[in-house]
């Protein structure tokens, strides 16, 4: 039996215990989904390349079209069951669909396809603009949220979300747009697919842009960031900068921090663009996701320093 002193005396050392405890149960919590972008690999065959969608520790793939990859159209030419029946042999689904020749305004029959894939997203660029701020941003994101009514409409039946990426030279681009997103956007299925490397010019506010949209904005990051090899060619070696971990300029330290800090529960892309569009970004499927796991492995360092 512990007498009264004793019994006081363990009190504060459990206490603590417990708090410790529930700290690290907290740092653990949070985890960074991945998909894994077909367009990594070129116009290579989606038979080599989803193998590739467990050996990234990814989930899923994102299918990718013309310029940048060819995989959504294989997967037409496959036809409907051959496609579904080569993603069951590999044990990848399709999470999403990045179809920026459609546009926001021609995506209805993209979100059923990729709900009938198992997905549940579509990645497509805004309304083409000069970069509005200010005042302008404000009823430019207000117009454009009008328009999206029916495609978000349609997105809600389906139970897909729309990826609206933050691109030079459209409506979502800088910051003061990506605020005003946020604050007047009122659907769960429509969001932001996150793009660093667009925001290059006011790469300081990327962590706080991140806690000004939140988990529910954020249904889609890119972990990519701005490099001098991203429009023009360059040694490979400065184009693989635009990936975590190879030296680029983005302190991802604050990125992911911003990342947990908000609770995010979307899915993240390690993505980098080649210069031309179109090949894969190095010459082997090994290599490529020898690339992929290389930036994770440093992402996950990154997230280990900031818990």
């Amino acid at each position: 039996m512990l007498s009264r002193r004793d019994f006081l005396r363990t009190v504060p050392a459990a206490a603590a215990f417990a708090a410790l405890s529930a700290r690290a149960q907290t740092k653990d919590d949070f985890k960074i989904r991945y998909t894994l972008s077909s367009a990594l690999y070129g116009t290579m065959p989606l038979e080599v390349i989803l193998p590739e969608v467990a050996k990234v520790g990814a989930e899923s793939i994102d299918i990718w079209c013309k310029v940048h990859g060819d995989q959504r159209e294989q997967a037409t030419a496959l036809g409907e069951e051959a496609f579904a029946a080569l993603l069951k042999k590999h044990g990848a689904r399709v999470g999403s669909s990045t179809r920026y020749p459609l546009g926001p305004f021609k995506i209805q029959e993209e979100m059923a396809w990729v709900k009938k894939h198992g997905g549940d997203l579509v990645i497509c660029g805004c309304a083409p603009a000069k970069d509005p701020a200010g005042e302008a941003a404000k009823s430019a994101i207000k117009k454009f949220l009008e328009d999206m009514k029916p495609h978000v409409a349609k997105a809600e039946e389906l139970g897909v979300t729309i990826a609206i990426e933050n691109h030079i030279g459209q409506v979502l681009q800088h910051p003061d747009s990506l605020r005003y997103f946020a604050e007047f956007n009122r659907s769960a299925h429509l969001g932001v697919a996150f793009a660093p490397h667009h925001l290059h010019p006011w790469a300081e506010q990327i962590p706080s842009l991140i806690r000004d949209l939140g988990a529910k904005n954020l249904p889609f990051v890119y972990f990519q960031e701005h490099s001098a090899g991203i429009f023009k060619k360059a040694s490979k070696e400065i184009e693989m900068q635009q990936l975590p971990g190879y030296g680029g300029g983005l302190d991802y330290h604050l990125v992911v921090k911003a990342l947990r800090d908000v609770h995010f529960k979307g899915v993240a892309e390690i993505f980098m663009h080649p210069t031309p569009r179109g090949i894969p970004i190095l010459p082997t499927v090994a290599e490529v996701t020898a690339a992929v796991n290389k930036s994770r492995a440093y992402l996950d360092k990154c997230l280990r320093e900031t818990a």
